[in-house]
């Protein structure tokens, strides 16, 4: 399989989307960020610019226009750049892209793709390092995408595409260089379907995002001290694979959930919360958190990584489960 960036798999699934159907259509530039990655966006704009819309920025308006035009047929990808931003849209998002389907009684779908970076991307500050998805997730009607990996945000763009839900997709600025195996051609991943990304027998560790690198390092570490960790990555918050997560679980007996949005009401609380229910009787010892405590995120960089979850913050926590 050919090797390529997460922004490049970002590329191509859009590439692939704008190829196969007239319908899609982009609104938004700086789609790869503003680091090295950045001019990987460059042959879209050359080849389907009569496609892109390049509004000036107010993401209320972009959120209409790119709903609206999904309701009438299109297929848009709204590119909102910082996830914060997106707070400016929120109304359109929720009550409307969400509710379209189900207020109408099924005669109105609303296929939008709503793009996010998400996370604490160093020097950010309070403003530019949220993580909400956990905030969307409690509304219903959104589809929401956190992939980890170039094949993951290739083969989960796919199928957003040819889904007709409105779906929010989470990327992590310092995802945009990884790089990794991606299938050759056009594929597809389906949503709902967590992927084990190590085996393991001792523990399980689910992480999304950035934080299923995290997780792999931190079982790097522990394999070291004979300890085994299985990390898991759900790949989509919504729908969640609360059975593929609990059957690892089963298998280790113990959990460990990593999440870098706020610790209170998270992805990662909602993953404890349905291990507790499902799969109680297989737990060996509590479940435990890693995630940003519950406080803004500060710009100074000491202060910034004292409260970023980290591979050191996973170990102590694997650790501390593991004499539980």
């Amino acid at each position: 399989m050919p090797t390529k960036s997460f922004a490049q798999a970002l590329v191509d699934a859009l590439a692939y989307s704008l190829a196969g159907d007239a319908a899609v259509t982009i609104i938004g530039r700086g789609l790869t960020g503003h680091g090295p990655e950045a001019d990987a966006e460059r042959a879209l704009y050359d080849k389907y610019a009569d496609r892109i819309l390049d509004p000036p920025t107010s993401e209320g308006v972009m959120a209409s226009v790119g709903t609206g035009a999904a309701m009438a047929g299109l297929r848009p990808f709204v590119h909102f750049g910082t996830a914060a931003f997106a707070f400016e849209a929120v109304n359109q998002i929720v009550n409307e892209a969400g509710n379209a389907h189900y207020m109408s009684g099924g005669q109105v779908t609303a296929p939008v793709i709503y793009h996010l970076f998400h996370g604490i991307r160093g020097g950010g500050g309070p403003q530019h390092s949220h993580s909400p998805q956990a905030m969307y997730a409690n509304a219903a009607g959104l589809q929401i995408l956190l992939p980890a990996s170039p094949a993951d945000m290739q083969g989960l763009l796919r199928t957003a595409f040819k889904s007709n839900n409105p779906t929010l997709l989470f990327s992590h600025t310092k995802l945009l260089g990884v790089t990794g195996a991606v299938p050759e051609g056009d594929f597809a991943i389906p949503l709902g379907v967590a992927e084990v990304k190590r085996k393991g027998k001792d523990i399980t560790i689910v992480a999304t995002s950035l934080m299923v690198h995290e997780a792999l390092r931190a079982a790097a570490t522990l394999s070291a001290e004979n300890i085994e960790a299985e990390v898991v990555d759900p790949r989509t918050a919504v729908p969640l694979d609360r059975a593929g997560i609990c059957e690892s679980v089963r298998r280790t007996g113990r959990l460990v959930v990593v999440d870098e949005a706020n610790l209170t009401c998270s992805i990662a609380s909602e993953i404890a919360a349905s291990v507790a229910e499902q799969a109680f009787a297989s737990l060996k010892a509590p479940i435990l958190r890693v995630a940003r405590p519950d406080a803004p995120v500060a710009f100074s960089p000491p202060l910034e990584k004292a409260v970023t979850p980290s591979a050191d913050k996973i170990v102590a926590a694997v650790r501390k489960v593991m004499r539980g």
